[in-house]
């Protein structure tokens, strides 16, 4: 998924020292890695159910978040709020399952443009749960985006699978995971919220497994669940990385290579290319996020220099 279902970016705290070329590359491999998840599972759900799939994928960071326990210790776990990183967790696989299930009918760039409104979407329910300011600016970028994403899945034209909206509810379920990592935001650490949601997301994905396991059945099955579930923990480790040396807000707008990726893997696996309307009403969607996210920066930056300069007035007085 092009905002990806398990990662961590939006609780991320910012470095002490910044590298923003790393950081740039570290979460462009990321993508680049989980674009190729997205491939390989959407590959598999013609003969898998997407439960086994996501069960698998979460499997790659439930065993990578052992090894973190087993280095870091079980002082990672301890947070003030473990309802709402499980909340998150669970908001995690509920995410990524319902993308693997649209991807099984629609085509994988146009379901990776859809994913693309995840920011939009935060931006309104930021306003709407946790009261932030938006202003007009902002509004006209969101309903310019939603235009976007309307052009790409054309409703009632019979363009696209009616299961996009299955992509759609994944990418607001991934919208609330952002909000509560918001409000997680400063309280635990990377880790922290990694560990939760590695865990809660395993726990709550296994629980409907066994009505739908099927052992593979070929070599090649065998072979890209595995590929799946490592695959799955390196590209959330380069995440991680990209988040420990650069800010969140210069590392963010790189999600929307995913659209490059997914078109060529689209094309090199399931010969799919986005005909011209998908691609005018994706540039639109990823204007539109890249404004909110420039937009934001900038309102987080001027927030930072007033309170740093009421503290300075503070100490004069």
């Amino acid at each position: 998924m092009s905002f990806n279902p398990a990662s961590p970016l939006s609780a991320a705290v910012e470095p002490a020292r910044t590298d923003s070329t790393r950081g740039i590359a570290f979460m462009a491999l990321g993508f680049f890695i989980f674009a190729a998840v997205d491939t390989q599972a959407k590959f598999l759900t013609a003969t898998l159910h997407p439960i086994q799939i996501v069960w698998t994928r979460q499997l790659g960071l439930f065993l990578g978040v052992l090894v973190l326990l087993a280095v870091r210790g079980l002082p990672v776990l301890k947070t003030r709020s473990p309802l709402l990183q499980m909340s998150r967790g669970f908001l995690a696989v509920g995410s990524a399952s319902l993308f693997i299930i649209g991807i099984s009918f629609v085509p994988l760039a146009d379901a990776t443009a859809i994913t693309f409104v995840a920011p939009l979407i935060v931006t309104v329910l930021g306003a709407l749960v946790l009261r932030e300011p938006v202003g007009p600016r902002r509004w006209a970028a969101v309903a310019i985006g939603f235009i976007g994403m309307l052009i790409v899945v054309r409703p009632g034209m019979g363009v696209i699978d009616p299961a996009a909206l299955f992509i759609l509810l994944a990418a607001t379920c991934f919208a609330l995971r952002q909000i509560l990592s918001r409000v997680l935001s400063g309280e635990d650490s990377i880790e922290t919220t990694v560990a939760y949601t590695a865990l809660a997301g395993s726990f709550a994905i296994t629980l409907p497994l066994p009505f739908f396991w099927h052992w593979p059945g070929s070599t090649q099955e065998i072979v890209l669940l595995v590929s799946i579930a490592l695959m799955t923990a390196v590209g959330e480790l380069m995440v991680i990385k990209a988040l420990m040396v650069a800010q969140a807000v210069v590392v963010a707008p790189v999600q929307y290579m995913m659209i490059l990726w997914a078109t060529m893997y689209g094309y090199l696996v399931f010969d799919q290319l986005p005909d011209l309307w998908t691609w005018v009403g994706t540039a639109i969607i990823v204007a539109s996020g890249i404004y909110t996210l420039q937009r934001e920066r900038m309102l987080r930056r001027q927030e930072t220099k007033n309170t740093e300069a009421a503290m300075k007035a503070a100490r004069g007085s």
